[in-house]
C-alpha cells in the first residue's frame, strides 16, 4: 500500500509512476487527495472545538465552585459535543475512504523497470542451449499419456478441466522435484522450511496485495471467509504480520511447499492444454523480510536461487526483467524466469522473482526496530518462486524425451525420485 504521507508530498512522481504502470488511477490519486483534505480539515476544526471544550470545562466547574448559574454555558457544550461527533464521524469516514481507494493502487515500479507493456519485457540473458532432436519431438501432454504418467480426462471428472492427475511417476517426479528444490533451499540458501495452512483469511489476502483486486481469480469459502490460496507467498509473508521485529532478526528467509489455486478467470483457450495453465498446482516458494538498504541485492540473489535449479536440471532458460506495464500488482520489480519447451515450441514460465519494498509489509504491519529505542521501519519483502511445477515438468517431459518415447532423467533427480528413466507400461 503507499504511503498516505508520501502521496501528499510526491503527488506528481507518483501519478507518474502509476501512469507507466497503466490503467486508469489518475482518478483515484484525485479521490484520495480530496479525502485527505476533508480528514485534515475536519481534524482541526474537531481539535479546536476539544480545545474550546476542554477550556469551557474548566470555566464550568469554577462557576459551580462560587455557587453561579452554569446551565446556559453546560447547554452550549451540549451542542458542542453534537458538532464535535459529527466532525468525528465525517473524519472516519474520509479515513475509510482513504484506506479503501488506497487498497485499489498498486505499488509503484523502481525506476531501474523499463517503462511499457509486455513487449517491452527485457532478455537480460540466457543459459544453456535449445535441445536439438532428429525426429519429432512430441508435446508433454502426447508423451505423458503414451507413459501413462498424466490423466487429464480423469481429473476432468473429478474437478473439471485444469485439475491435472499425475500417477506412478508422474506423481514420483513431482516429488521428487518437490524434494529436491526443498534440500537446495534449506541446505544451501539458509532458508527455514515452513509447512503453511492452504486456506487463509481475507486479512492475510489483504496483506499481500491479492485482495480486492484478484478476488475474481481467488477460490472463496464463503462461509467461513476463508480463501485457497494462490501461492505460499500469503501465509508466509502474513506470518509476521503485526509484528516488530529486531534489527538482527534480519534478514528473514523461509521456503515453503504448497498446492496452489487459481480460478484464471478469463483464461479459457490461453495455453489449456496438458500443464501449461490449470487451476490447481505444486510450487516451492522462496519469502524474505529484509531492510530497505539490502532488499535490491536480496531480488539478485533470490533470481539466481531459482536460476540455479534451472542449471542443475539442464534446461534451456532465459531470465526477462519485466516492463512497468507486465508487473504484478504489488511488484516493484520483477524478473522471470522462462524455460524452453521444445514440444510445444514455447517459452513457459516457470518463476516470477519480485521485491515489493513496503508496499505488502504497509499493508500487513511488518516493521523492525533498527535499534533500540528508534523508531520502527517498514521491512521490504520478497518472494520468489523456485520452482512452480507444471510448467519444468513439461519442459523436462519435452527435453529429455528419446525417440522411442522414454524420458531419460537429469543425473541430480535419481536420489529424490528412485529412478533415472521413465518408459511407457510394458517396457
Amino acid at each position: 500500500m503507499l504511503d498516505l504521507g508520501e502521496l501528499r508530498e510526491r503527488e506528481a512522481e507518483i501519478r507518474a509512476g502509476l501512469e507507466a504502470r497503466g490503467g486508469e488511477h489518475g482518478e483515484t490519486v484525485t479521490r484520495i487527495i480530496e479525502q485527505d483534505e476533508i480528514r485534515r480539515e475536519g481534524l482541526t476544526e474537531v481539535n479546536d472545538l476539544k480545545a474550546r471544550r476542554n477550556s469551557t470545562s474548566k470555566r464550568i466547574g469554577e462557576l459551580k465552585r462560587a455557587g453561579e448559574d452554569a446551565s446556559e454555558i453546560i447547554a452550549e457544550m451540549r451542542t458542542l459535543g453534537d458538532e464535535i461527533d459529527a466532525i468525528d464521524e465525517r473524519v472516519g469516514e474520509a479515513e475509510r475512504a482513504i484506506e479503501r481507494l488506497l487498497a485499489t493502487l498498486p505499488n509503484l515500479p523502481l525506476p531501474d523497470v523499463p517503462v511499457g507493456g509486455e513487449a517491452d519485457n527485457r532478455v537480460e540473458r540466457t543459459s544453456g542451449e535449445a535441445p536439438s532432436f532428429d525426429f519429432a519431438p512430441l508435446a508433454h501432454w502426447d508423451l505423458a499419456e503414451a507413459l501413462g504418467i498424466l490423466d487429464l480426462p480423469r481429473g476432468a471428472k473429478i474437478s473439471g478441466s485444469g485439475f491435472p492427475v499425475l500417477v506412478g511417476a508422474g506423481a514420483r517426479l513431482q516429488r521428487g522435484l518437490i524434494d529436491f528444490f526443498l534440500d537446495r533451499h534449506t541446505g544451501h540458501g539458509d532458508y527455514t522450511e515452513l509447512r503453511v495452512p492452504y486456506l487463509v483469511t481475507s486479512e492475510s489476502l489483504t496483506g499481500t496485495g491479492q485482495l480486492p483486486k484478484f478476488a475474481e481469480e481467488s477460490y472463496h469459502a464463503e462461509r467461513d471467509d476463508l480463501w485457497a490460496i494462490p501461492t505460499a507467498e500469503v501465509p508466509v509473508t502474513n506470518m509476521h504480520r503485526d509484528e516488530i521485529l529486531d534489527a538482527e532478526d534480519l534478514p528473514v528467509r523461509y521456503t515453503a511447499y504448497s498446492p496452489c489455486f487459481r480460478r484464471e478467470a478469463g483464461a479459457a483457450g490461453r495455453d489449456t492444454r496438458g500443464l501449461l495453465r490449470v487451476h490447481q498446482f505444486d510450487k516451492v516458494e522462496l519469502v524474505r523480510y529484509e531492510t530497505p538498504e539490502r532488499s535490491a541485492e536480496a531480488l539478485e540473489e533470490m533470481t539466481g536461487e531459482a536460476e540455479w535449479l534451472l542449471d542443475a536440471l539442464g534446461l534451456h532458460w532465459r531470465r526477462l526483467l519485466l516492463a512497468t506495464g507486465d508487473l504484478g500488482f504489488s511488484s516493484a520489480k520483477t524478473y522471470d524466469l522462462e524455460v524452453w519447451s521444445p514440444g510445444v515450441e514455447q517459452w513457459l514460465e516457470v518463476s516470477s522473482v519480485s521485491v515489493f519494498t513496503d508496499f505488502q509489509s504497509r499493508r500487513a504491519n511488518i516493521r523492525y526496530r533498527p535499534a533500540p529505542g528508534e523508531k520502527p521501519r517498514f521491512v521490504h519483502t520478497l518472494n520468489g518462486s523456485a520452482l512452480a511445477l507444471p510448467r519444468v515438468m513439461a519442459a523436462l517431459l519435452e527435453t529429455y524425451q528419446q525417440p522411442d518415447g522414454s524420458v531419460v532423467l537429469p543425473a541430480c533427480l535419481a536420489e529424490f525420485t528412485g529412478f533415472d528413466r521413465i518408459e511407457a507400461p510394458g517396457n
